[in-house]
């Protein structure tokens, strides 16, 4: 397979973990902007696992997500009693600080005679773990897609469970769902670390893939997108954060009809949407109406005694 379309391909996998982390809270009705907070702390911790500690690859993306995960409960135990805009604002504010924290955090070992490990603005340089270990581009990539297609079939089966049905019922709303014996707070705290543990995988593959991270990478507007890649791809099903990831890198990023033009016609793309499909393009009607032809059977063939018009014995 060609390098850059490799690359791409594998772009558009490991951001759309970050994607996934924002559509499920958007799922419970909470609109955040610092998921690239639980992506940083992720791509930051494996790097240190596997670069800095010398364990294994799998140890590290599982330390990335658990960072992810805890960090979302450490953030989400005062910030989830808040509503709208105030919870928003909460999130953007935390993940301002966790950047500015990375940019002053030094913590560097001799690997090979050089320095390795997080140096502040310069970040975090040397985590050479796939190429010291002979994993090409591709094997990455199907490392990847193998990493987010397990992450779908969590969704896939998350949304068929009771959990799935009370992150639906919160997000429609949430007095309601009280009402019916829905603990509300719990639930969204439950969806907030599951979303940090994705975000902090998805971090974890990232680190990987491009080898450095610098605190720059993680800033709001790594938020915003994240965001909007399921305003735009639709909040009927975790394939609509996908779809937006897809048009976002790999239609305007990745070719040269928008050069220079991308950030216009992707915010004039959620402003178009969010008028004309609040909810997206792939919203809960479509998904409905997909899921009811696909699940409708063909009427049984007749027989030879009902084309003869004849009673069955």
């Amino acid at each position: 397979m060609d390098d850059h379309l490799t690359g791409i391909l594998s772009n558009i996998g490991v951001i759309s973990f970050v994607a996934l982390s924002a559509y499920l809270l958007l799922l419970t009705g909470e609109i955040s902007f610092g998921q690239q907070a639980f992506f940083a702390i992720g791509a930051y911790t494996a790097g240190i696992v596997t670069a800095m500690w010398q364990l294994p690859f799998w140890l590290g993306l599982g330390a990335g997500a658990a960072a992810g995960g805890a960090a979302a409960l450490f953030v989400g135990l005062p910030t989830l009693r808040l509503h709208g805009l105030q919870f928003a604002i909460a999130t953007l504010a935390f993940a301002e600080a966790v950047r500015i924290l990375f940019e002053l955090f030094r913590y560097q070992v001799v690997r090979a005679g050089e320095p390795v490990g997080p140096n502040g603005i310069e970040g975090f340089r040397n985590i050479r773990y796939i190429f010291e270990h002979d994993v090409s581009a591709t094997q990455f990539m199907l490392i990847i897609y193998g990493l987010l297609g397990m992450t779908l079939f969590g969704f896939f089966l998350l949304e068929r469970s009771r959990l799935g049905v009370a992150f639906r019922m919160i997000g429609q709303d949430g007095l309601l769902a009280a009402a019916q014996g829905v603990p509300v707070f719990r639930v969204k705290l439950m969806a907030a670390c599951l979303a940090g543990a994705i975000a902090g995988l998805g971090g974890g593959l990232y680190a990987h893939l491009t080898t450095y991270v610098e605190p720059a990478i993680f800033d709001v507007m790594l938020g915003v997108h994240s965001l909007a890649y399921g305003l735009i791809g639709g909040l009927g099903t975790a394939f609509g954060p996908l779809l937006g990831v897809v048009i976002d890198i790999g239609l305007l990023e990745s070719t040269r009809w928008f050069a220079g033009y991308r950030m216009i016609v992707f915010g004039g793309l959620v402003a178009v949407l969010l008028i004309v499909r609040p909810r997206g393009l792939l919203d809960e009607r479509l998904v409905h109406r997909i899921r009811r032809l696909v699940s409708r059977r063909p009427p049984p063939a007749p027989t030879n005694a009902a084309v003869l018009g004849e009673e069955p014995s």
